[in-house]
């Protein structure tokens, strides 16, 4: 019996590029975290809050370094929409993106959309915990999250990566009367790069295999009017090298 093809989702974008946003003060927090053994639990105030995360001073670097990027492109690849977690860190992203576009003078940035369906998973009553923290201040909930896998590990009060998909496919759809023939830039959180794969690879696709999304990095489906096909995912080559912090490009085949 010939196994079963997955049936990719309908967009009719000519392109989709995802940028996750640049090191934020919660990714110093973390691994800070797994450097020293600390058990810490979130701290108050507005880096207790994930949606108020800011980014961090190389976060601030690294969405420069993609405005840069972005200001290089040609007039047939630059974006003709932009939108935007509305997250924080995902704002100021975009916002030093556009500022470095702007000081080339090369064009004018789309302004960017800000699309509640673009923030960052929920993790409820966990939010901002470390992965130490978690481990000793809710053993219980750690040992479900192993024991029912990523994927489908929904905390209190907060989502699974499937419920993101939910979220992320509805914009999808909705972008593909929207935005047909268009070339729309995303800037969005490691949980949404891996969502926006799962979605688009449509019904019947397996859970994705847990790859990492470097901070600043570039992930993009290209279209041929009616489905959007993965041409690089988690790509820093825009730092040259290995990419900001040693990361690796991570392109698709």
């Amino acid at each position: 019996m010939a196994e079963p093809v997955p049936v990719p989702l309908r967009c009719g974008l000519a392109r989709l590029t995802v940028v996750r946003h640049g090191e934020s003060a919660a990714n110093v927090r973390f691994a800070e975290a797994e450097r020293t053994g600390s058990t810490a639990l979130p701290p108050d105030g507005p880096e207790g809050s994930d949606a108020r995360v800011p980014l961090s001073e190389l976060g601030r670097a690294q969405a420069r370094v993609v405005g840069r990027w972005l200001a290089g492109l040609g007039p047939a690849d630059r974006p003709q929409r932009v939108l935007c977690s509305p997250y924080v860190r995902a704002l100021q992203t975009w916002e030093f993106m556009a500022a470095e576009v702007r000081a080339t003078e090369a064009y004018e940035p789309p302004p960017a959309l800000v699309d509640e369906r673009l923030r960052d998973r929920e993790m409820g009553t966990l939010e901002l915990y470390s992965p130490l923290a978690l481990r000793e201040h809710a053993p219980a909930e750690a040992a479900r999250r192993e024991r029912v896998g990523e994927w489908f590990y929904r905390p209190p009060g907060g989502e699974s990566l499937a419920d993101v998909t939910v979220r992320v496919r509805d914009l999808l759809t909705e972008l593909h009367v929207a935005a047909a023939g268009q070339r729309v830039l995303v800037v969005a959180h490691d949980a949404v790069v891996v969502t926006v794969g799962h979605a688009l690879a449509g019904l019947g696709s397996p859970v994705p295999p847990g790859r990492p999304v470097p901070n600043a990095s570039l992930s993009r489906w290209d279209g041929d009017g009616g489905v959007l096909r993965p041409v690089a995912f988690g790509d820093t080559g825009h730092f040259g090298g290995t990419g900001a912090g040693g990361q690796p490009t991570i392109s698709c085949t």
